[in-house]
């Protein structure tokens, strides 16, 4: 169910998306994407890289933002603008967790818009932020 314009406000905190991931979850993005790169396919080519072994794409983990915050505002809102920061790698069987929370609310235009800070953190370690993001969305 989306969530009601009339009642965020700063500091709500968006419902987590969760996902453990791993080569199977890999393989159908790359399957999708055209993205078989070795270092997302190949425990040596990620070891080469100077990693434990095989990880997970960048826009794996974009996409995860991107489900958080759509499941949040439902079909009807509109992601105005959204960045972010890939700083860290999602590792095989690390469970990641995409939150998000309202840093500004604001009228303009007939739309409410909705400023949102947004991370996708370690679950295991939620200080450990592998990709920094902001979005701004229209809610109807």
């Amino acid at each position: 169910m989306a969530v009601d314009r009339n009642t965020v406000t700063v500091g709500t905190e968006l419902p987590a998306f969760v996902r453990t991931t791993g080569f199977h979850n890999w393989n159908r993005y790359a399957a999708v994407n055209d993205e078989f790169v070795p270092i997302h396919m190949d425990d040596e080519a990620g070891r080469a890289q100077g990693f434990p072994g095989a990880f997970g794409m960048g826009n794996l983990m974009w996409s995860y933002l991107h489900n958080l915050v759509r499941d949040w505002m439902g079909d009807d809102g509109r992601i105005v603008a959204m960045g972010s920061s890939f700083r860290s790698p999602n590792l095989r069987d690390m469970t990641i967790e995409a939150r998000g929370t309202v840093t500004a609310v604001r009228d303009e235009n007939g739309e409410r818009l909705v400023d949102l800070e947004l991370a996708v953190v370690d679950h295991d370690d939620p200080d450990k932020v592998l990709v920094p993001a902001t979005a701004t969305v229209a809610l109807p």
